[in-house]
């Protein structure tokens, strides 16, 4: 939807952008995120995207988007799309190639794995600023002897369990993770490096099983980070402001 408001004759109206301008978070050099906001292209409407460069293996973490409903397209590489559907209470799992697209509603829970090298998306939502809440931010702040209470926990193994989560981890591992943290299946294995042509996507099942449910930089501008609730610190919003 254009912009009611928008005076397209002005010299301000703008109508191009390099969205490498704007980096959102950079864990290295083949693992990174920029962004594009209303802030950025001012004539955009209610559109923006990230633009998302991530190596095998690597994770934009569990999160969910608030405001705003989220388009995956593949542009080269591969991934799976994970998406925990609330009405069905199960977690899908969609590989995507080139030219294929995932599509996740608004408020759902969902998180990529780049199962190839030279992966690249472009997440497109349909929301000037798109708003997260990333499950970093979550289980970070929550109080251990809350998790603990509620779900019948050691609040020991909690408290250790998470202490190494200091900040939002967007990207994930952390580029700090030591191999001696990182317990369970390796994603490797879990999410084999192999692209997905639309043969193979149409013709394999994609099974549970292969795909099991397993567990910054500054601030850019024109992308609404929220805290969760009951964070000490105020939410950030738009440039950070």
């Amino acid at each position: 939807m254009a912009i009611s408001y928008m005076d397209y004759a002005s010299p301000n109206a703008q109508f191009t952008y390099d969205l490498r301008n704007n980096p959102f978070f950079r864990k290295d050099d083949r693992n990174y995120i920029n962004a594009l906001s209303i802030r950025q292209l001012n004539t955009l409407g209610n559109t923006s995207l990230l633009d998302i460069y991530l190596s095998a293996g690597n994770v934009i973490e569990p999160h969910y988007h608030q405001n705003a409903s989220e388009l995956v397209y593949c542009i080269s590489g591969a991934a799976v799309v994970s998406i925990l559907n609330p009405f069905t209470k199960e977690l899908r799992n969609y590989p995507i190639g080139p030219s294929q697209v995932a599509n996740v509603p608004q408020g759902w829970w969902h998180y990529e794995v780049a199962t190839a090298d030279n992966t690249h998306l472009l997440a497109i939502f349909d929301a000037p600023i798109p708003e997260f809440i990333g499950g970093s931010d979550l289980l970070r702040l929550t109080p251990a002897n809350v998790l603990a209470h509620t779900y019948c926990l050691d609040e020991r193994k909690v408290r250790d369990t998470l202490a190494p989560i200091t900040k939002t981890v967007f990207i994930g591992p952390p580029s700090e993770c030591s191999v001696q943290q990182a317990q369970g299946v390796p994603v490797q294995q879990a999410y084999p490096q192999q692209a997905y042509s639309q043969q193979s996507y149409m013709q394999q099942a994609y099974s549970q099983q292969a795909y099991p449910q397993q567990a910054y930089c500054n601030q850019p501008q024109g992308y609404r980070y929220r805290q969760p609730t009951g964070s000490s610190r105020q939410p950030a919003v738009g440039n950070g402001g």
